[in-house]
């Protein structure tokens, strides 16, 4: 089992940060059992918006099931990336021409400056 899970929020924003994405949290507090959501986050809010989605279903092919959702204006409607590597998702960024925004420092809602990398 590798050490880092890309199921897990935390270590999904760090790897997209670290790829120069601006990246915020937006929900990790769904609470329906039967609701596989884990969490949310947006990437390059206020200009992309990109909503991702983790969810969760257990056991492969149904573990690390991300809804890339920012209603059609770059990538198709309902589209969903099935994988367990964070590469795939940056390569997906990169083929639909999603802007990195390594200057932009604040990855916070509340504006808060995230420490340089």
């Amino acid at each position: 089992m590798p050490k880092n899970k890309i199921t897990t929020q935390g270590y999904f924003i760090r790897r997209l940060r670290n790829e120069g994405f601006h990246v915020s949290r937006v929900y990790d507090r769904y609470s329906d059992s039967n609701d596989r959501r884990r969490w949310t986050v947006v990437v390059n809010p206020g200009t992309d918006s990109i909503f991702i989605t983790c969810v969760d279903k257990g056991d492969w092919p149904n573990r690390g099931m991300y809804r890339i959702d920012d209603n059609g204006s770059t990538f198709p409607v309902n589209f969903y990336i099935n994988t367990e590597s964070i590469d795939v998702v940056i390569k997906h960024f990169t083929e639909f021409k999603v802007q990195k925004t390594d200057n932009h420092r604040v990855n916070n809602f509340d504006g808060k400056k995230s420490k340089p990398a």
